[in-house]
């Protein structure tokens, strides 16, 4: 799940000529690359557990998966698109679609954990390229007025209708084929994009270089973070690894810092943040990545393991979550013009946090109509109202220049902060189940190989603990962004016009 925003100048409107006569296949292009990264944020965590039993892949070391993607589409966000802008969208656009189509076959293929995060790696940095570059040729493609406005909607129902698909087509997929296919499903998707790229307009490009050390720096400090944070819940938090990894992550992300300052062209222009109300959007948005994150994450494991769903059946289960989304997002965007961005996001934010405390209530045998079902609809209807004001805040007055970085920030945000998020939260899961009994996912699957059902329901009531024990911390997740949009949140209402970067949900 993501938003993918890329500046859309006037300047870059499309060229007179030929292109108009293929507009229709050029909006097919863009919503098929479109499709193909968000639907790879959902479709990869219905197939979590089955990649675990195949690859042996620890409880702990599982997160990695969903992760890797994360760290890397989000930190080098801002890059991909300042690629887009100084050595040509199409070219970038088509360079990040190779770089993922090829990272999924890699993916699809992988004999081992290791060899599949790192594809997961290559994976994030092709969506990197590709995502902010797609809606960048968007304003270079379609002329102004009706057709870009057309294309616009057309890009943002993408973002929303990829995450539904990913969920029911990554169990379809898992169940009927295999957890391979939801990397090999990208690889005709993508190639069918590079075919159809000719029909889309370059545009001008813009002068500087890019911020590569920043990029290093910004990135190589988050992923130690992140690690030192997920060894620390299996090795000790005072292993020598996990210190070093902390030590690393405090000199790297230093060091980004002060490259931001001196750098002609930086990666992260820091005067975005001494707006308060702007600032106080991004914060929220990092809380609001990390609970979301641990939503799909644990929930799937939930759902296969404990009660035993099939992929198929977990897929068709988060369909009350796509229409929550939906119903919440619609009614956000309806409202904004009325009231100011925290009126909606605060009370958002509470019902997130009350449906997270609803899913620290499960129990080995909860029901999916009573318990389940209204605590995922109630979750995703906070997230769905905090959404949409929260972009408005983060580009409520900025310059025109700074309206696509601004945006791609907020994605950068909600990226990094369920990266963030999800480390912290499987490092307490793990901790917590293991305390009920040691190795709780490892002698789960072992109980169940060896058809031990006393074990098997005593590790099970553990693996819920531990999931229930992140649950109640997301819910804290989601009252720390509550805490942090009342009292920094103060942009006014504002209507939210079409040539404005619009806000894309998935």
């Amino acid at each position: 799940m993501s938003t993918h925003s890329a500046p859309a100048t006037d300047r870059d409107a499309a060229p007179p000529g030929g292109t108009h006569r293929h507009l229709g296949l050029a909006l097919a292009v863009i919503a098929a690359a479109q499709l193909m990264v968000v639907l790879d944020g959902t479709i990869t965590n219905i197939a979590l557990p089955s990649i675990q039993t195949d690859l042996d892949v620890s409880a702990a070391d599982l997160a990695w998966i969903v992760n890797s993607y994360a760290l890397a589409f989000g930190g080098l966000l801002l890059l991909g698109g300042k690629s887009g802008d100084l050595f040509g969208r199409r070219r970038m656009f088509r360079i990040g679609i190779a770089v993922f189509a090829l990272a999924s076959l890699l993916g699809g293929l992988a004999p081992n954990e290791g060899m599949l995060i790192s594809a997961r790696v290559l994976q994030g940095v092709g969506a990197a390229i590709a995502a902010p570059t797609a809606l960048s040729l968007i304003a270079t493609t379609f002329p102004e007025g009706k057709p870009r406005n057309k294309a616009m909607g057309v890009y943002a129902g993408m973002a929303g209708l990829g995450s539904t698909v990913g969920l029911l087509l990554g169990g379809v997929l898992t169940d009927y084929l295999d957890w391979r296919w939801v990397f090999f499903v990208n690889i005709p998707i993508g190639l069918a994009v590079l075919a159809g790229t000719t029909v889309l307009a370059e545009g001008a490009r813009n002068p500087g270089r890019l911020d590569i050390p920043g990029a290093v720096t910004g990135t190589g400090g988050l992923l130690a973070l992140v690690y030192g944070i997920m060894r620390g819940g299996s090795h000790g938090w005072t292993d020598g690894l996990t210190l070093g990894s902390f030590a690393a992550a405090v000199v790297l992300l230093a060091a980004f810092l002060a490259l931001q300052t001196t750098v002609k062209n930086p990666m992260l222009p820091l005067r975005l943040f001494r707006n308060r109300s702007r600032s106080g959007s991004y914060g929220t948005m990092l809380f609001l990545g990390a609970g979301m994150f641990a939503t799909f994450y644990f929930l799937t494991l939930y759902m296969q393991q404990i009660l035993r769903y099939s992929p198929v059946k977990t897929g068709f289960a988060y369909l009350p979550f796509s229409f929550g989304m939906a119903l919440a997002a619609a009614t956000g965007s309806r409202l904004i013009a009325k009231l100011p961005p925290r009126a909606i996001a605060g009370p958002g934010l509470l019902v997130g946090a009350a449906g997270m405390f609803w899913f620290s209530t499960l129990k080995v045998d909860s029901s999916y109509a009573t318990h389940l079902m209204p605590a995922m609809f109630v979750t995703s209807l906070g997230l769905g109202l905090s959404f949409v004001p929260m972009t408005l805040g983060a580009v409520s007055g900025v310059e025109h220049r700074d309206t696509g970085i601004a945006s791609a920030l907020l994605n950068t945000a909600q990226q990094v902060g369920g990266a963030l998020g999800l480390a912290v939260l499987s490092t307490i899961s793990a901790s917590a189940a293991d305390d009920r009994l040691p190795q709780a996912a490892n002698t789960f699957y072992q109980a169940i190989a060896m058809k031990n059902w006393p074990l098997v329901r005593k590790a099970a009531e553990a693996l819920t603990h531990g999931y229930t024990t992140a649950f109640t911390v997301a819910a804290v997740f989601f009252l720390g962004g509550l805490l942090i949009t009342v009292t920094a949140v103060n942009a006014k209402r504002q209507v939210h016009r079409e040539e404005e970067v619009p806000v894309h949900l998935g």
